[in-house]
């Protein structure tokens, strides 16, 4: 006899709460294996595709695409053991897995127990098949409910008059009824079913359909004769027409985390211009060596990176935080250097992991990696987290100067700015060289302006005579 079964959206670590339903993988009526990733969403750091526990036959979905749900809401249910009685030619999908001599009840129940924060067990998808929906109702009438299903849209308040919440499993067996109220914002624990043992049957979502439109039209004749401006919430006059955008996902998290870094950290900014000639030329020579010992192409950013790398060994201060609670700096052991991507889905910062002991080469084919990941929106939460120190290069926009805002927690940053050809004077003479902005933003707390000034000047020094770096090499 077959099981229902609710699976909900697990927590996928690096404290995230909440996720956006990207695009749904599979269908009601499909069969899915264990482990099988079944939905795309979108957290605050990261694309995600959820795998279900569950092996069995997918009977609801619970939010349309574009629908935010917090950790814990219901994403769908499955009926466990329905695909062998649906369909005598095709095994059920967890008969083929090997079964533990212990006999968890997890595993009797078609489920792998195994999804840690989101990512399953990594077992090969099975192909789906759609069980039909003769078959599909018989299966689910035949199934005892372990876990109630649960809408999370509001239904009108006329509604909930009507009838008391349901306490208990929500007395529905058709899915084209669930679908129905799904679609429709209809809560159906707070229907009365006119079938036997209060059994919802279509007929009672039609009539609670009927009545939200009738109300939300009588709604709309008594607000008509109100004007097309509305106060807006810092008292100016909005048009009503204006665009809302929501801040959540990608750019929700960068507007916390910007606020954040505002409120509590007392950040400064220092700038200096450097003449980049020589590291130009200096990458220009390794780029152009052949033979058996010549790598891949060195990009800027890599060799600005590095130089970041050595300049944190020699000012350790600013590769810190703060702990606000135990007022206490924090210097951090290793450098994890984050650097800040535009991608479709908005700002990210990708974090290289111990930097501090990789070379420029190394450092370049791991920001070209994370580069890559971001762009596709494949990034996971543990590779946009944890950076101790990040590296800006506004400088690809076209501009030369800015003052970046810290990457809370960390305790400073570098905004590098364009590198174009500039009157300079050099060796007494006035000459056109290759000049770059460069701006540190550090929080005042972990040091003084000397710190951050040297810091900087060293920078600058390696940017003019990159030989300088052969000294920590």
């Amino acid at each position: 006899m077959a099981q229902v079964l609710e699976f909900k959206l697990p927590d996928l670590g690096e404290g995230l709460t909440e996720a956006e339903i990207v695009r749904w993988l599979v269908e009601v009526g499909d069969v899915v294996a264990i482990d099988q990733p079944v939905v795309e969403v979108e957290t605050a750091k990261a694309m995600v595709e959820v795998p279900c526990p569950y092996g069995g036959v997918v009977t609801a979905r619970f939010g349309e695409e574009g629908t935010e749900l917090p950790v814990g809401a219901p994403l769908l249910t499955v009926a466990v053991g329905a695909a062998e009685g649906s369909s005598g030619s095709a095994p059920s999908p967890s008969s083929s897995l090997p079964s533990s001599s212990s006999g968890s009840d997890t595993e009797s129940s078609g489920g792998s127990g195994n999804v840690l924060v989101g990512y399953g067990t990594g077992a090969p998808a099975a192909r789906r098949r759609r069980i039909r929906p003769d078959r599909l109702d018989r299966a689910v009438a035949e199934a005892p409910v372990s876990v109630a299903p649960v809408v999370a849209a509001p239904v009108a308040e006329v509604l909930v008059a009507e009838a008391p919440v349901h306490e208990g499993p929500v007395p529905v067996v058709s899915p084209l009824v669930r679908r129905l109220a799904r679609q429709h914002d209809i809560d159906l624990r707070r229907l009365a079913g006119s079938g036997p043992d209060g059994l919802i049957l279509r007929a009672d979502v039609d009539r609670a359909i009927r009545t939200v439109e009738e109300t939300a039209a009588a709604t709309a004749r008594v607000q008509a004769p109100v004007a097309a401006v509305v106060a807006a919430p810092n008292g100016v006059a909005a048009a009503s027409d204006a665009e809302r955008i929501p801040l959540r996902g990608v750019r929700g998290a960068v507007a916390d985390k910007l606020s954040r870094s505002r409120t509590e950290i007392p950040d400064a900014t220092c700038w200096v211009d450097a003449d980049a000639t020589e590291l130009m030329a200096a990458r220009a020579a390794m780029n152009a060596a052949t033979g058996p010992s010549a790598g891949p192409k060195v990009s800027v950013l890599a060799l600005l990176a590095r130089i970041c790398t050595a300049a944190l060994a020699r000012f350790p201060e600013l590769n810190a935080t703060v702990d606000t609670a135990a007022r206490e700096i924090v210097r951090l052991p290793g450098v994890h250097l984050g650097f800040a991507a535009q991608t479709e889905r908005g700002l990210v910062v990708p974090v290289v992991r111990d930097a501090h002991t990789r070379n420029a080469e190394s450092i370049g084919a791991e920001i070209a990696r994370l580069t890559e990941l971001a762009r596709t929106g494949k990034l996971s939460p543990a590779q946009l987290t944890g950076g101790t120190f990040t590296l800006n290069n506004y400088g690809v926009f076209g501009v030369d100067g800015s003052t970046p805002i810290i990457n809370h927690p960390e305790a400073a940053m570098l905004g590098v700015g364009r590198i174009m050809a500039k009157p300079w004077v050099h060796r007494g003479e006035l000459a056109v060289r290759q000049v770059v902005q460069l701006s540190l933003t550090f929080d005042h707390r972990v040091c003084d302006g000397g710190t951050a000034g040297g810091f900087l000047r060293y920078v600058a020094d390696c940017v003019e005579q990159p030989a300088v770096l052969l000294r920590t090499l």
